[in-house]
């Protein structure tokens, strides 16, 4: 699932995208949003992995395949900052892959012929953070409340506005014109999954969920005693900084979550789906 060594930009690209293709099939599969046909069967290590496939017969789960290649694209190119997805107008979860990519390369030790990351980061370190992410995005959905019935899924990439060209869109994507608040559904609880960095990218996950939903995650004490909003965050974060984020909040501003400061009058680059998916569940 993962390569043995991370030392090229390209390599680091390529374990972001497997990452964010397997958390996203994650969150369908165990939020039971598609049939099982619409996923294939990977194992990593004793953890059995179900991947979003094209399945021809379900035209919600081909969909999401094309919003998540349109990511990629701007994943490649170092554009995209947020990849957001969530259900319904006024939002009853949301979903929130945080990005980020560094300058400068890995060192080369010259004496051991080792590669060095800048930020010390290692191929087991990174297999160990990139399962441990998994595992515990597995967990919460086993453990969250169930979604409404009529559900609607839809989906948001917010851009670095400083190197994103004006026109750009990612493939399957066009400029979202609408006010750039998220109406939220209820008493939103934001859950810090974890992160992973590879001296290359850095990609954290952020669940917000309805509080009613928490009551099995709280039950097994799955968050942590000193952050009653935060689940356990182990990941391999070479940049953290503690985030604004409320949990009394009843909108959700795109950019709540952002260090970089764009200023008032200057708006955020945002794309949205040209297809919504159709309503309604499997």
């Amino acid at each position: 699932v993962f390569p043995n060594k991370i030392v090229t930009e390209q390599q680091s690209v390529v374990l972001v995208k497997r990452l964010l293709a397997i958390s996203v099939s994650c969150i369908t599969y165990m939020r039971g949003l598609f049939p099982e046909s619409s996923y294939g069967t990977r194992y990593l290590d004793d953890l059995c992995l179900k991947i979003l496939r094209e399945d021809k017969s379900c035209l919600g789960s081909l969909q999401i395949v094309k919003w998540i290649q349109g990511c990629f694209d701007a994943l490649e190119r170092q554009y995209v900052s947020f990849f957001m997805f969530f259900f319904n107008g006024t939002v009853t979860e949301l979903y929130q892959f945080k990005f980020k990519y560094k300058k400068e390369l890995p060192q080369m030790d010259i004496i051991s012929n080792q590669m060095n990351f800048v930020n010390g980061v290692c191929s087991e370190d990174l297999k160990q953070a990139s399962r441990l992410l998994i595992r515990k995005l597995y967990l919460l959905m086993q453990n969250l409340g169930p979604l409404p019935n009529d559900i609607t899924l839809t989906m948001k990439l917010l851009y670095y506005n400083d190197v994103t060209p004006k026109d750009y869109q990612p493939p399957g994507f066009k400029e979202d014109d609408s006010p750039g608040d998220l109406l939220f559904d209820g008493d939103p609880v934001n859950l810090k999954v974890g992160s992973v960095s590879t001296g290359f990218h850095l990609m954290k996950v952020r669940v917000t969920t309805e509080k009613k939903r928490m009551g099995a995650v709280e039950q097994r004490n799955l968050i942590q005693k000193n952050g009653p909003t935060e689940i356990s965050h182990q990941g391999l974060d070479c940049d953290e900084e503690e985030e604004e984020g409320s949990t009394k909040i009843n909108s959700l501003n795109l950019a709540f979550s952002q260090e970089e400061v764009i200023g008032p009058k200057k708006k955020r680059k945002v794309s949205e789906p040209e297809e919504l998916l159709l309503e309604g569940r499997k």
